[in-house]
């Protein structure tokens, strides 16, 4: 027998003494949908909640890097390839300003999308400004590349649907009291209400809702360019100045309704920027009522019970282009299904759900993303059902597994799933109970 044989033989051998009954099952007296609530209430009393609603504060371009490699792509990031083609052929075309401001504008906005403090807001915006660029851009395409204009469509549809054309009969009596009524809407809260609506949702709202509404209301502007370049089509002020004579490319626009006010105010406010409009026969579809209609149901999504208020202010904004004579009422329904869809879409996919019992988005220790699909589970956390590995980061609307999923999961923005403290934090009862006597 070998040393090792020998010594292996002679050592003892220890084993778990097993006890001849066992501790009775106790059940436990609270129920499991308000233990989970409880359990949430009390783990963050310990510690923090996640970042989720953070705000990042980094400067080193190395963390965008490390973003980069950790972000899944995936087909829904051709995106970016779309407005890299939009921004070349706006920037291509355009004749104003030189080669130098061109490249030092493209400069920057790539420097401020690798410094991660700027990339937060500057990467959602990205749609926006291509849409501001590709917009007043629009007036150098050569005419020759233009389609026809077309002059008696939309009011033959106006005729064929409403009976009237019901610009003119809106603006057929005119008083200053209702002109300052149709600038409010029109010419003041149509270019700063998308900032109020934003800095109201980004307080109040869900983290990463503003992300998501920068980037519907960017693609639902660059969306009803291309829609306005494809089919051009003259607006009701045409009609009452030339009547349905044809129409060219080296016609001047007009401010129509909006020359009395600045007559009113002996500013030159409207005329000289709507003379010389980028797009002077894109009236369908109208994206004042198009941008009205979206910030409606976004804030109608963020605050339930603000849903009367911003229908009514859609509403004002849609009797105000009519009467100031710049749109059809055609022109209005096509700009308020293309930003119902646009909605829509980023809803069932994108946005974040609202959780009723929270007021801040500071309050918020985990969100969900898209339509909930129906599931009868306490604060709807359908991952209690089947557990998505779901993962979100900046660089998308939502991230691509949950582009493709139906149901959402609670999901961290610092790009890890159920990162930080949550309502599935795995705190046993024994735990629970030990925080509930302290």
């Amino acid at each position: 027998m070998s040393d090792s044989s020998f010594y292996a033989s002679m050592s003892p051998t220890f084993t778990k003494a097993k006890i001849p009954f066992s501790w009775p099952s106790i059940p436990n007296p609270i129920p499991r949908r308000y233990r989970r609530r409880l359990r949430s209430k009390f783990r963050s009393t310990i510690s923090p909640a996640s970042s989720i609603a953070s705000i990042e504060t980094s400067f080193d371009v190395a963390d965008t890097i490390k973003a980069l490699r950790a972000h899944r792509w995936s087909y829904y990031d051709g995106q970016y390839i779309i407005l890299i083609i939009l921004a070349i052929f706006s920037l291509s075309i355009s004749q104003a300003p030189g080669p130098l401001m061109k490249t030092g504008a493209a400069t920057a906005l790539i420097a401020a999308l690798l410094v991660p403090v700027t990339r937060q807001f500057f990467l959602p915006v990205l749609p926006i400004f291509t849409w501001l660029l590709f917009f007043f851009n629009a007036r150098f395409i050569p005419a020759e590349y233009r389609p026809h204009i077309w002059v008696k469509v939309l009011p033959a549809l106006e005729n064929i649907f409403y009976g009237a054309n019901l610009s003119n009969i809106l603006s057929a009596h005119k008083h200053v009291v209702l002109d300052v009524l149709a600038w409010l809407p029109y010419g003041i809260l149509h270019f700063g209400g998308p900032f109020v609506w934003a800095l109201a949702m980004f307080i109040f709202g869900a983290p990463g809702t503003v992300p998501v509404y920068a980037r519907a209301f960017g693609y639902l502007n660059i969306i009803g360019v291309a829609i306005q370049l494809v089919f051009p089509c003259s607006p009701p002020w045409y009609e009452n100045m030339y009547g349905l004579a044809p129409a060219n490319y080296s016609m001047e626009g007009s401010p129509a309704g909006l020359a009395r006010i600045d007559k009113l105010f002996g500013l030159d406010m409207y005329t000289t920027n709507f003379t010389a409009s980028p797009l002077v026969f894109g009236a369908f579809p109208s994206l004042h009522s198009g941008n009205a209609v979206l910030e409606a149901l976004f804030m109608s999504h963020c605050f339930p019970k603000l849903r009367p208020l911003v229908i009514a202010y859609a509403m004002w904004m849609w009797w105000a282009t009519m009467y100031l004579s710049h749109h059809y009422a055609v022109d209005l329904v096509g700009g308020a299904i293309l930003a119902a869809i646009v909605f829509y879409v980023a809803k069932a996919n994108f946005l974040p759900r609202v959780q009723a019992d929270k007021f801040f988005r500071w309050d918020y220790d985990y969100i969900e993303r898209g339509d909930a699909p129906g599931a009868d589970y306490e604060y709807g956390l359908t991952v209690l059902e089947e557990f998505r590995n779901d993962s979100s980061d900046e660089w998308t609307v939502g991230s691509s597994s949950s582009f493709s999923s139906g149901s959402r999961s609670p999901v961290d923005e610092s790009q890890n799933a159920w990162e930080g403290e949550t309502l599935a934090s795995q705190v046993s009862d024994s735990e629970l109970s030990e925080i509930i006597v302290r």
